[in-house]
């Protein structure tokens, strides 16, 4: 039974003046025995699911217990259970969600990021004393977190696809990892960012996109961050720069080097016969693999070339440098022993891992002191892990939400959703996170039930999880 707020107030008011005598230290010199703990069941929730704040170690002989939001303000009550007349009270801090047990578990449905905070749990004897004061921490993930469970916020990276493009075709320029809270975008043609070379920005909060000075007519930015060119010619060849800031004016930066593959014909401004280029072989590589930045057109007469990781030339960022008339090789500080430099160019990177990824720059100085440069993006990938899906509720009503989530413990992998062993088609009433690790399904069906899968994969790999079966019932 939960009782209305005015009998929480009068049931509390004789427990008050002990509640409220008792200080800090008072908590801090409780029996021993006493040690309550409290388990998030799951450990990680995300907004529109439900959580358990399960409770172990409960002392005996109560006469009550009671759930309050926060560590010490005895005003936020959540609510009260009577183990003496089995009777729920509710408190100021209900919400309508909350459940709270005989066994002393809260339970708390479709929660939100407000949810997020601190949680205590105090109990109190048959004598009127405070037994235990046990806090807990829940956190509410943000639907547009990536579902899985990084110890620290993913770089943020962008992604050519496909990693090198013909002139005339189109080109995606993907952008992984956008920082949470983001308010605004913006892209740049070119390393710096300055208004002249800006392409386009976007805003979260109009969920529109404004062209730049740099903009074409060419170019489309999507609300995931990436950048879509269209007919690209010769001149699109060259660095990108996204720049995001979030809601607290942090802003982030990451660029791409974009290869448009040209005939020398197209390229009418340049007498070269051919254009120093790079391909990594293989595209994406595997974690633990090797990666092959095979050079073509080395110019002739060539005297030194340097190899950097990076886009910047300095000491710091220097892998190796090989000298023709010495046929010697000099490690530079970037140098991790994993490197080898041929005398054709190439550098062969082995036991790679994802922070290999990145770009690669080639400096290359003929007799004459001339200097090519040329850019190679290399991609390296962690074979995918099978993800673990989560479902509100097994068993829903007719015209009722359900919400999935798919848990992956990789970092830029993509999500897509299964049903009955099929992809997913998308009606009117679903809905799927920024990074569709989420589904919601609003007013659900009866076509709606059946078995839902998510895979989890990326360019080197894919693991799908087991199936959650959805059953929707009349009543």
């Amino acid at each position: 039974m939960v009782v209305s707020f005015e009998l929480f107030s009068k049931v509390c008011t004789s427990w008050q003046r002990v509640l409220l005598t008792a200080s800090i230290l008072t908590y801090w010199l409780l029996p021993t025995s006493a040690r309550v703990i409290i388990h998030s069941l799951p450990l990680q929730v995300v907004e529109g699911e439900n959580v358990l704040l399960h409770v172990y170690n409960l002392p005996e002989n109560l006469l009550a217990l009671v759930w309050y939001r926060g560590l010490l303000n005895l005003k936020l009550g959540i609510a009260l259970y009577s183990l003496q007349y089995n009777v729920s009270v509710t408190g100021p801090e209900h919400s309508g969600r909350e459940t709270l047990h005989r066994n002393g578990s809260l339970w708390i449905q479709n929660v939100t990021q407000e949810d997020t905070g601190y949680y205590t749990l105090r109990t109190i004897s048959k004598n009127g004393e405070l037994v235990s004061n046990t806090s807990t921490f829940l956190h509410v993930y943000s639907s547009t977190f990536i579902c899985g469970h990084p110890s620290f916020p993913a770089k943020l990276t962008i992604e050519s696809v496909p990693p090198s493009v013909a002139a005339g075709g189109s080109v995606l320029l993907l952008v992984h990892n956008l920082p949470e809270h983001l308010q605004s975008l913006f892209w740049y043609k070119g390393l710096i960012v300055f208004n002249k070379v800006e392409i386009a920005r976007y805003r979260t909060a109009k969920n529109s996109s404004e062209p730049g000075p740099a903009h074409s007519g060419r170019e489309t930015v999507y609300s995931n961050g990436s950048l879509l060119l269209q007919n690209v010619t010769w001149k699109d060849t060259g660095f990108y720069t996204l720049r995001t800031r979030n809601r607290y004016r942090k802003m982030k930066l990451a660029h791409i080097y974009l290869q448009v593959d040209t005939s020398p014909s197209l390229c009418c401004d340049t007498l070269d016969s051919a254009q120093l280029s790079i391909d990594p072989v293989p595209q994406y590589a595997v974690e633990g693999g090797s990666v092959l930045l095979q050079v073509h057109n080395l110019p002739e007469d060539l005297q030194t070339f340097s190899w950097y990781k990076g886009v910047h030339n300095t000491h710091s960022f220097k892998i190796a440098e090989y000298s023709i008339v010495t046929k010697s090789i000099s490690s530079g500080r970037a140098h991790s022993r994993r490197e080898t430099v041929y005398t054709n160019g190439s550098l062969l990177l082995q036991d790679v891992s994802e922070k290999d990824s990145g770009l690669y720059t080639l400096i290359t100085i003929d007799s004459n002191v001339r200097v090519v440069r040329a850019h190679v993006q290399v991609n390296v990938h962690k074979l995918a892990t099978q993800p673990v899906m989560r479902v509100t509720d097994s068993k829903v009503r007719l015209q009722s939400s359900v919400v999935f989530t798919c848990f992956s413990d990789n970092t830029r992998i993509s999500i897509r959703w299964l049903f009955n062993n099929q992809s997913l088609q998308l009606t009117e009433r679903m809905t799927l996170s920024p990074s569709k690790c989420q589904l919601r399904i609003h007013t659900v069906r009866k076509e709606d039930a059946g078995e839902y899968q998510c895979e989890a994969f990326n360019p080197v790999s894919s693991k799908t999880s087991l199936p959650v079966s959805l059953a929707v019932m009349n009543e």
